[in-house]
């Protein structure tokens, strides 16, 4: 049919009804033109190219096998999920991709029917499959649920919570682990695929359930010894032994790139009526594109690049990205401490870690996607007197929470969190933008939140946290690039709860927190072309405040603007409380709090974004105005932004 005519088998399947009124021997020659286009859009786009480059069969195999979107397919983190939107009715949006009005890099049920569950954060799909299988089941319907999980995400404890569940309630769910690091598969080919169809097929599993029932009449001894041959004996024929203990019916593993081995076992898995389901399939980040396989951790998150040479299209600035700079400075301090110790969890690249793992293997921990334990093992380091460096990004630091207030800050012990990415980070969107670390760590007593301005800023900060011994810490900074000052050779420490004036003012007091400190001054300097005289401070610290600083800003200034990236209920609501509590709000003062907005922003770039959320030069300028009651020069400042 396609080789005749010579038009793309993919122009004809703009949903997956389309696929699967396709011939099961077209499907090869389809798969090939889906990996061809998935290579050009992402070289447009940038994304994650090497997840998603892995799964292209088994997305295939999985729309051509079950009726979606009746049937529900959960997608673990999302970022794999390229493919699937191609053949979800996406594809001529495609290359808007992580675009500012364009389709999320992540699975968004606002965004598809054939999305179910949004996820970014990994190690959710087994959980979500639960429930959607549970309220399957409580309104009487019959279709299937496949929730598909990288094993990269079986490192947190959550996939095993999730698993337990389902095998003690005996859910009708079925789990695609999709092995892409061999991590855990023992060699696949032509026997393990027979062996999957094998015990995957009605008769085998008609033949078990006998085997079951005859063991049932045999004493009860004799009756477990019987169960534990049959269960030890195919697992170490296929492996999955430790899945089959969880209560799942283990098949695999299967060659995840093999058409013709994943469709008969995923048809007999989607006929199972009984009980959950583990089918393991081994796959390979980047296949079908030569500089992403031979490269799989460069090419899991691209830039643009040139398709034929794999070339990525690089940043034309010079200036140090914050993630460098916090890298060299710590390696800097740990060559002088030998008690600092770091810690992450599945980023040692993207918290730029890395430089330390090579120059201190035996001090450097990644844990996998275990920010839980992350937290809670750098508490008991501490607890021995270590230093450790807890570095996380903003957005993953959350799923921790509990461990930060139980294990660290009731404990006072001295654990220095570093949070990356913190802010809003843009093309990722809102599930990995750090909008909320402010908020949920100043709340917590004996707890020291900075934020730094600059590059600088950042390197005297953490020398602050390596000397700083009374609890515990924490320090977030952004995505990107520095502003271009000359850093020294390494930080001097801060003094706890102290901040810096930059510029002094009469009028108006414009207190910042972070990097929004360029900004800010930048509107002090729109400001004075209408006469009004702008002081520009530096907070450095959520918690503690310097409140004397704050005090004297209060009394000399008929204005006071907080600018902060963070969510409301941050820097802000500190700064009031104490206004409030010392009396400060009675005498006339006026307080303009800018947060980013009470809603989950959009991706796009970040420059858009914090304009959209009235966190640029222009926006504060403005808001001085209209504080002011200058509404016509308010006007203007709307224009000139």
């Amino acid at each position: 049919m396609s080789i005749a005519s010579k038009t793309p088998l993919l122009d004809g399947v703009p949903l997956p009804k389309d696929l699967r009124a396709l011939p099961r021997s077209v499907l090869p020659e389809l798969a090939d033109e889906l990996r061809k286009e998935l290579i050009d859009i992402v070289s447009v786009t940038g994304g994650h190219l090497g997840s998603s480059l892995g799964v292209v069969e088994l997305t295939v195999a999985l729309h051509y096998v079950f009726n979606t979107p009746d049937d529900r397919i959960v997608w673990d983190v999302g970022h794999q999920a390229y493919p699937h939107k191609i053949l979800t009715g996406r594809r001529d949006r495609m290359r808007s991709l992580r675009q500012g009005g364009g389709l999320s890099g992540f699975t968004k049920r606002s965004e598809s029917e054939y999305d179910p569950f949004g996820a970014a954060h990994s190690s959710t799909s087994i959980s979500a499959g639960c429930g959607f299988a549970v309220a399957r089941d409580l309104k009487g319907d019959k279709n299937n649920v496949v929730a598909i999980i990288g094993d990269g995400s079986m490192s947190a404890g959550m996939a095993y919570e999730a698993m337990n569940n389902a095998g003690a309630a005996s859910t009708r769910l079925i789990v695609v682990l999709n092995d892409n690091d061999m991590s855990i598969a023992p060699p696949v080919g032509a026997l393990s695929a027979y062996l999957s169809r094998l015990v995957s097929s009605r008769h085998y599993r008609g033949l078990r359930r006998l085997f079951k029932r005859l063991a049932l009449k045999l004493p009860r001894p004799l009756a477990i010894g019987a169960r534990r041959v049959e269960e030890y004996a195919r697992g170490m024929v296929t492996g999955g032994t430790l899945f089959e203990e969880l209560g799942f019916y283990y098949v695999g593993p299967i060659d995840g790139h093999n058409l013709d081995h994943l469709i008969p076992v995923l048809e007999n898995v989607r006929d199972m009526q009984n009980g959950p389901i583990l089918v393991h399939v081994v796959t390979k980040k980047g296949k079908g594109y030569a500089p992403a396989e031979a490269s799989d951790d460069k090419y899991h998150g691209v830039t643009k690049f040139n398709v034929l040479t794999g070339e990525q299209k690089k940043s034309k600035s010079n200036l140090p990205s914050y993630t460098k700079v916090f890298s060299d400075v710590l390696v800097a301090e740990a060559k002088a401490d030998p008690r600092i110790v770091a810690i992450t969890a599945a980023m040692p690249a993207g918290t730029g870690l890395d430089q330390f793992a090579k120059d201190f293997p035996g001090r450097f921990f990644d844990v996998g996607i275990a920010e839980q334990h992350a937290v809670t093992f750098a508490a008991g380091l501490a607890a021995e007197g270590l230093k450790p460096f807890c570095a996380i990004y903003s957005t993953f630091l959350q799923r921790a929470y509990d461990q930060v207030v139980h294990d660290v800050a009731i404990q006072g012990l001295p654990v220095r969190f570093v949070l990356d990415r913190a802010g809003l980070v843009g093309a990722d969107g809102a599930t990995h933008a750090g909008s909320f670390d402010v908020t949920y760590l100043a709340t917590l007593p004996g707890m020291v939140v900075m934020a730094a301005a600059d590059e600088v800023e950042l390197m005297h900060m953490v020398a602050t946290q390596v000397r700083y011994d009374e609890g515990p810490s924490a320090l977030r900074y952004p995505r990107g690039e520095g502003v271009g000052l000359e850093r020294p050779l390494i930080g001097s420490p801060l003094e706890i709860g102290k901040g810096r004036v930059l510029r002094e003012g009469t009028s108006i007091a414009i207190l910042s927190l972070g990097t929004r400190l360029a900004p800010a001054l930048e509107a002090a300097e729109r400001l004075a072309g209408y006469g009004l005289s702008t002081t520009v401070v530096d907070a450095r610290f959520a918690k503690p405040l310097d409140r004397d600083l704050i005090r004297r800003l209060a009394l000399e200034h008929e204005l006071l603007i907080t600018v902060e990236e963070n969510a409301v209920g941050g820097f802000a609501a500190h700064v009031l409380h104490f206004l409030a509590g010392e009396g400060l709000l009675d005498r006339g003062l006026k307080v303009r709090p800018l947060v980013l907005p009470d809603r989950f922003q959009n991706h796009d770039t970040p420059e858009h974004m914090y304009v959209e959320a009235g966190l640029d030069a222009a926006s504060i300028a403005q808001t001085a105005l209209l504080a002011l009651g200058r509404e016509s020069a308010a006007a203007a400042v709307t224009r000139i932004a």
